[in-house]
Parts: structure tokens; C-alpha cells; sequence
């Protein structure tokens, strides 16, 4: 178990350490900061916080989806998608500054996060909450891209 929840931390921590690298200077751009904001929109420490707390928690989420016997190629292709989605947002939104298709982004992921979550609840039972922390951020994070989209 401890070897996957290693393997599963360097994977996650790489999908935000590239990430980051696509999204360059973006939130202290000015293309960035000259769009409309939702008024519910964190600080920035927020983001940095949140996103290492999701990772851990996913990971060990993962860790433990992983030593189950069964459904090992679905588990693999949701892990595999919402890994690229992940990624990708960052690449769409802010290195190809496209809020609608990072919108588009950002929901696809939601929808793969709330399968992980609803999916393997009745599998992984109070483990399963590991994965909430995600599913909820990323409501949040749709809700802040959807606002953009709409008031910009």
C-alpha cells in the first residue's frame, strides 16, 4: 500500500507541476486579471492549498481503489482521463487563454471525479470521502470558469 500511495503522490504532483508550467505567468497576467471575477473567487493562497490537499488525499483514494482485485482497466482509463483532463484545463485555459473549452475541460473532469466518487463508494465505503475534497474544489473551480465564460 505504501509503495502506491508514493506512486500515486509523484503522478498527481506531476499532472500539477506540469499544469503549472502551462499556466506560465496566468493568474498574474493581465489577461487574467483584467476579466470579471466571481465574487466568490478565493485569494490565490487558496488555489496552491487546496490543489496539494486534493492531490493527497486523491492519492491515497487511489492507492486504495488500486489494490482492489477487480476493474483494474476501468479504474485505469477513469485514473488515465481525468489525469489528461487535469492537465489539460491548464493548457486550454490559460496557455491557450480559451475559457470555453477550458469550461468544457473543467466539467468533463467533474463528471470523471463525481464517477470516481459515486462509482467506488459502495467498494472503498468511508475511503471513497477521500475523493470529495476534488469533487467539491472542482465545483467550485467550474462554477469560477463558468462565471468568466458568462461575464466576459
Amino acid at each position: 500500500m505504501t509503495t502506491r500511495i508514493v506512486l500515486f503522490l509523484l503522478i498527481n504532483f506531476a499532472a500539477l507541476g506540469i499544469g503549472g508550467y502551462f499556466t506560465g505567468p496566468g493568474v498574474a497576467s493581465d489577461w487574467f486579471q483584467n476579466f470579471n471575477q466571481a465574487p466568490w473567487n478565493p485569494p490565490g493562497w487558496v488555489f496552491g492549498t487546496a490543489w496539494t490537499f486534493i492531490m493527497i488525499c486523491f492519492s491515497f483514494f487511489m492507492a486504495s481503489l488500486w489494490g482492489a482485485p477487480e476493474n483494474k482497466t476501468a479504474i485505469t482509463s477513469l485514473f488515465v482521463v481525468q489525469w489528461l483532463l487535469n492537465v489539460g484545463w491548464n493548457v486550454v485555459f490559460f496557455h491557450f487563454r480559451s475559457t470555453e473549452i477550458g469550461l468544457v475541460v473543467i466539467s468533463l473532469l467533474t463528471i470523471v471525479v463525481a464517477i470516481f466518487l459515486f462509482a467506488y463508494t459502495k467498494e472503498l465505503k468511508a475511503k471513497a470521502l477521500l475523493v470529495l475534497p476534488y469533487f467539491i474544489w472542482l465545483l467550485i473551480a467550474t462554477s469560477l470558469n463558468t462565471y468568466i465564460v458568462l461575464n466576459n
